[in-house]
């Protein structure tokens, strides 16, 4: 799973005229909020359309003048590094659940040649196409049926070294975000809304954390049936507004490791902890869902720097 991340900064937009007529300043970030989301929305449901900032900029109700410095300031990336990260997500799922050819999976991506998506694809998730479709396995939380076990994360991703788990007990977490309904390879969308979401009520800080909560084993549930939460953890309890929810993350003993590397590993990391590490452990798992918390912006630091903290309620 890579998307924006909340320590990527998220600038104030310039302050807005405070004429008696125009709305104060809160108002304001707030209705751009919401103007940006439906743009997020809108690009996730045209993937495959051509980008064009002047209708996006009539989706958003701004100005095509404006609309992308606007988009660009909330976001901390470009309309276009939007649309090309969430093809790149679809991608990734493609090369995993269907037999195309990476060329013709490459053209619905928007390349020109196997060439340029590759090395998009080895920019974005630290491993070729081609490496990621023989490693079988969607990521996050996911992993093929697998018929050699016992083999470690070295053995399905040899990048990847086995990971230290450690027992600590966390305390509850407050989540605000949105629900996410389908395949996992697509919660980029979900977590997308929640940006723009916090950024239009001016609640992303450097203390913002953002967490994947997964519900369902997908080698159990259909794609199209699993369920998943994008949420983030603000300093502050703001109103539930457009289509916004919170989840609460109970506290307590958890299995805790760090990975770093690319997210495409996640899938080999999540089959040693349950088929190796939780087996011999000695722990019980409780009766709540798996989450994820990503540590770094996946932007600013290359794949190999990427830091996932996989959480693990126990009994």
């Amino acid at each position: 799973m890579t998307t924006s991340r909340p320590n990527a900064p998220f600038p104030d937009l310039p302050p807005p005229d405070l004429r008696p007529d125009r709305p104060a300043k809160a108002d304001t970030l707030l209705d751009y909020g919401r103007r940006l989301d439906r743009v997020v929305r809108h690009i996730a449901a045209h993937l495959d359309d051509p980008l064009d900032l002047d209708a996006l900029a009539a989706v958003a109700c701004f100005s095509p003048y404006h609309f992308h410095r606007i988009y660009r300031a909330m976001t901390g990336e470009t309309v276009t590094d939007t649309l090309r990260r969430q093809r790149l997500h679809r991608a990734a799922g493609a090369l995993v659940q269907d037999a195309r050819t990476i060329a013709a999976i490459a053209r619905q991506a928007g390349y020109g040649s196997v060439a340029a998506f590759t090395r998009a694809f080895a920019q974005s998730y630290g491993v070729t196409p081609a490496a990621y479709r023989r490693a079988g396995r969607l990521s996050p939380f996911a992993w093929p049926h697998d018929d050699k076990p016992n083999r470690t994360p070295e053995d399905i991703m040899p990048t990847v070294t086995t990971p230290t788990v450690t027992i600590e007990t966390l305390p509850a977490t407050s989540l605000i975000g949105f629900d996410h309904r389908g395949p996992y390879m697509e919660i980029n969308a979900a977590f997308s809304r929640a940006y723009a979401w916090a950024a239009g009520r001016n609640l992303m800080t450097p203390a913002t954390r953002c967490i994947g909560v997964y519900f369902d084993d997908p080698s159990a549930v259909a794609p199209t049936d699993l369920r998943s939460f994008a949420g983030l953890a603000l300093e502050s309890a703001p109103a539930l507004e457009d289509g916004a929810k919170s989840l609460d993350l109970p506290g307590g003993r958890h299995a805790v490791l760090v990975h770093k590397g690319p997210y495409a590993a996640l899938g080999a990391v999540y089959q040693w902890l349950y088929g190796e590490w939780l087996p011999a452990s000695g722990q019980t798992p409780a009766d709540q869902p798996c989450f994820e918390e990503y540590l770094n912006d996946p932007r600013s630091v290359p794949p190999e720097e990427w830091l996932t903290r996989i959480c693990v309620p126990l009994t």
